[in-house]
């Protein structure tokens, strides 16, 4: 991370030094000015370039943030949520300094209903967390981006993750929300029900919002029962147009796959090394069945004829859960082991989704242009559902390097959004793919959008600079 020194935002917001008292009168301990913490809220888990805020404030409770939110709406200083800091397009940068609302120690489980298939949570409340509290009910939730991020941040950016393909996104399993506005008021958006046909869908409005139009405090999420069995597998491909076929024809066959994600041949060769694994360093598939023993069985046999249809070989199952467990920890794990392949680089990530009979063209032509790059382009992604990541290994201090990592990324998403695909299927907007928006929407979307904003957050306090790309001249 090229971090920037925090700086002092005292000339830039005349209010601050009253906020700060007020917000110290509020919150005692749990406000910081230290250089410390403000340097470590300044950044997520991306390249952008670091702004730290002016404040770092701790709240425990839905009505603590709106106070928060209404001192810092009569100050007209800006307020950016924080969760785990795992996000990738600077959405967690004070662009304009202001307060930092780091929402990690709302952590509370309120209701677990089994009968329901739901909960309540704090937005503090990872996922890992939930479901090791979960784990006794026979219930789990079941996104998973890799990252231990908090379930706030996840809502606030839409997460997908490694088993969207057969249990959505996080778009597809919050049933409601408790959010603070602008101004300190609270907002409840909806029920538990499954179901609603009453009145404008507020949930969907503020998830993916990435904290822009309010700041979430309490999540209510779908949960699945435990499957009966489960069965990971692992197949090799002579390229990744082959990979990418045959995960789209099991799709298209109606095969259940929990997870399928690809990994090209640097992937592999970074597994391998970080994780002391033997795979063939080619394209490859891991494959995740859910359901009764014989479904499983079933499942992985269709889609086992189906791989040797498109070249696939090596067929093995993990056959003990502390081999599957092993196998999703490198996946996991995989954006440290890239890293181990070009010591001191740091990692440029991006994603893009497409329609997934779109997806092996774009994968492969990003990558014929990218043949030539200076640096490691990993691809990788969750293609059940269209969505990929690229990966460019690049020297911070190389003005070359990052030019070129900006060309690749910019064809990409142009690309993507030519095949009727988005400039982001699971990281979010953030800043980094804010000037994207206006090419994937038009303008006539992106004016309604800022008419929402300005109708919910008239200051602009809300993590400004994030998600709406500039207005044009």
């Amino acid at each position: 991370m090229n971090a920037t020194a925090a700086t002092s935002a005292i000339s830039r917001h005349p209010a601050l030094d009253g906020l700060t008292a007020a917000l110290r009168d509020l919150l005692g301990p749990r406000c910081s000015t230290s250089e410390a913490e403000r340097e470590h809220h300044g950044h997520g888990e991306s390249y952008h370039p670091t702004k730290a805020p002016d404040v770092v404030c701790y709240p425990a409770t839905t009505e603590e943030v709106s106070r928060i939110l209404t001192l810092c709406h009569q100050a007209k200083v800006p307020v950016i949520p924080f969760g785990a800091g795992t996000s990738l397009e600077g959405h967690v940068v004070a662009l304009h300094g202001g307060v930092c609302l780091d929402l990690s120690r709302m952590q509370r489980i309120i209701a677990v209903n089994t009968e329901d298939l739901d909960c309540v949570i704090e937005p503090g409340v990872t996922r890992k967390q939930l479901n090791e509290h979960l784990r006794d009910t026979g219930l789990f939730f079941p996104v998973d981006p890799g990252a231990d991020a908090t379930l706030g941040g996840m809502t606030a950016t839409r997460a997908s993750g490694t088993n969207a393909v057969r249990y959505g996104t996080m778009k597809d399993n919050v049933l409601a929300l408790t959010v603070v506005l602008a101004d300190g008021t609270v907002l409840k958006t909806g029920g538990r029900a499954r179901k609603s046909s009453a009145g404008y869908d507020l949930t969907r409005l503020f998830v993916g919002s990435e904290g822009t139009l309010g700041v979430i405090t309490e999540i209510t999420l779908k949960l699945y029962g435990i499957p009966e069995a489960s069965s990971v597998a692992v197949c090799s491909f002579p390229d990744v147009g082959a990979a990418v076929s045959c995960a789209i024809e099991t799709i298209q066959s109606g095969i259940q796959v929990a997870r399928v994600e690809l990994l090209d041949e640097t992937c592999m060769r970074a597994i391998n090394l970080h994780n002391g694994l033997s795979y063939p360093k080619t394209a490859t598939l891991f494959i995740e069945f859910h359901g009764t023993q014989a479904g499983v069985e079933q499942q992985s046999a269709a889609m086992h004829a189906i791989a040797q249809g498109h070249g696939g070989s090596g067929w093995r199952h993990a056959a003990s859960a502390e081999e599957r467990t092993k196998l999703w920890q490198a996946r996991h794990n995989l954006h440290y082991a890239l890293l181990a392949l070009r010591p001191g680089a740091s990692s440029w990530g991006t994603d893009a989704c497409v329609p997934i009979s779109e997806l092996a063209t774009c994968i492969t032509e990003i990558r014929e242009h990218a043949k030539d790059a200076p640096f490691p382009v990993p691809a990788l992604g969750h293609v059940g559902d269209g969505n990929f990541h690229m990966g460019f290994l690049i020297k911070m201090d190389s003005p070359a390097e990052i030019a070129e990592a900006e060309r690749l990324n910019a064809l990409l998403v142009n690309r993507a959004i030519d095949l009727g695909g988005t400039c982001t299927g699971e990281h979010g907007v953030g800043y980094g793919k804010s000037k994207f928006l206006r090419r994937e929407y038009g303008d006539e979307a992106i004016a309604v959008m800022r008419q929402i904003k300005q109708s919910l957050d008239p200051d602009n306090i809300l993590n400004p600079g994030k998600v709406l790309p500039p207005a044009s001249p």
